[in-house]
């Protein structure tokens, strides 16, 4: 399978997933659920390691990378839930689907080239992300402020994209089945000394836990995906198309949750991941 269809089967999959996120954050505390899917991943992942993998010893690089790859998944998916729960599917979902704008950075950082039409996609990205935040608040339905909302959804964005690099460099020198759970592991213990010394609770309750335990098979799916492609040709386009997943929250928002979506707003969107669709394919 090549990186770009790796991509789309995560994008996918965190397109359901985030559309759950939306709807359980609403009556589970972040921590709460973020720790459910993240156990839930890491057995799938276990299992998957001692069916189709093998516990091989890692370069200590590939081990460093691979933590730190599952300390910034950890801030991305606290600051997403986070997000998720205080604004609209529309507002949050195209800027955390916006980290391919630092994909770019990063490659200008490194002395890559960048085309005037690449240039313009990120600018597409920006401009789209701008119309769907002004327009956010024009509802029948009240929200926080979106200044917080936004932040943190661009942290969650930042958390991604270098949470995919990382995972992607580890794979290049292990495999994918290692990388990724020991990833996991790492957000899980990290998460967890964060609730024993803000005392929350852990348990998200008998009747979440079904849809989180499908998110936390979803997200694993996803995240294994993208960290796979490390060792296939252009693994960048992985993790840039794995992006297009907030245009398909954003319909399903509209189609499953009844969250109204005006013409700008749409036009907005398609603005948006028009840009992040030419990056994926030019990256």
């Amino acid at each position: 399978m090549s990186a770009l269809l790796l991509g789309l089967l995560a994008a996918l999959c965190w397109g359901i997933h985030d559309l759950s996120v939306r709807y359980i954050s609403q009556s589970v505390s972040i921590v709460a659920s973020l720790m459910t899917v993240l156990v839930v991943g890491a057995i799938l992942q276990l299992g998957l390691l001692v069916t189709w993998g093998h516990f091989a010893p890692m370069p200590g690089h590939a081990v460093f990378y691979a933590i730190a790859a599952g300390g910034f998944y950890l801030l991305a998916g606290l600051s997403m839930f986070a997000a998720f729960h205080r604004g609209p599917v529309r507002l949050v979902a195209p800027v955390v689907a916006s980290y391919p704008v630092l994909s770019i950075s990063v490659a200008i950082w490194r002395g890559s080239t960048v085309s005037i039409w690449q240039w313009l996609a990120v600018i597409a990205i920006g401009v789209g992300v701008s119309i769907v935040a002004a327009k956010s608040d024009d509802t029948d339905t009240s929200y926080p402020a979106t200044g917080p909302t936004i932040a943190l959804s661009m942290l969650a964005a930042a958390g991604f994209a270098a949470s995919f690099a990382l995972g992607q460099y580890a794979t290049e020198l292990s495999d994918e089945f290692n990388v990724s759970l020991i990833g996991r592991v790492t957000a899980i213990s990290a998460l967890l000394a964060i609730t024993l010394v803000s005392r929350r609770s852990m348990w998200p309750g008998v009747k979440a836990l079904p849809l989180l335990c499908v998110m936390g098979v979803l997200d694993a799916i996803a995240i294994l995906s993208v960290v796979a492609a490390g060792g296939l040709p252009n693994a960048q386009y992985a993790s840039v198309a794995a992006s297009v997943f907030g245009l398909l929250t954003v319909v399903l928002a509209w189609a499953i949750l009844k969250e109204r979506m005006a013409n700008s707003q749409w036009l907005g969107c398609i603005v948006a991941f028009a840009g992040i669709g030419y990056l994926a394919f030019s990256a």
